[in-house]
């Protein structure tokens, strides 16, 4: 089926987008640092560090999502709990980013954004379409209780 190739292809994507947003915000707290200039008044420093900071919380955050996305890949099984929050909120933030970059960044960055968004869907959705097997007893096996009959159709 499509649904472990998907979850693999959304834990790749999810890993190197945590690579790349990390550096990308670290390479511009290195320039902000280095221009050593203040934009209304703001320390550089502060900038810099927050920028720095920025990217590390982003890059470990798509990383954890990637990471439930591998382990749904491996186990074969829908995401539940926390994890399926973080894949959710990965949703999200991929929404949203793609609705802010079609601007200042272009279609590229959108299109890339959607792409992003409709794997982590189809990786939520395929995985709920699953449905779990129920333990059904068999029909007279002990512990079923009386058998109830309707009531026979009266004649006027």
């Amino acid at each position: 089926m499509v649904r472990r190739p998907v979850a693999w292809v959304v834990a790749v994507l999810l890993f190197a987008e945590a690579l790349g947003v990390a550096a990308l915000n670290w390479f511009l707290g290195v320039v902000v640092d280095r221009q050593d200039m203040s934009l209304a008044g703001l320390d550089p420093d502060v900038m810099s560090t927050s920028s720095k900071v920025g990217g590390v919380v982003f890059g470990l955050y798509f990383a954890l999502c990637g990471l439930v996305a591998l382990l749904v890949a491996l186990r074969d099984r829908r995401p539940a709990g926390f994890g399926r929050l973080l894949l959710i909120s990965a949703a999200v933030v991929h929404g949203l980013l793609g609705a802010f970059t079609w601007g200042p960044v272009g279609w590229p960055a959108f299109l890339f954004m959607v792409v992003v968004l409709a794997l982590i869907v189809l990786l939520l959705m395929t995985y709920d379409a699953q449905r779990e097997p129920v333990d059904e007893a068999a029909p007279g096996s002990p512990g079923d209780g009386p058998a109830v009959t309707p009531p026979a159709p009266t004649t006027p």
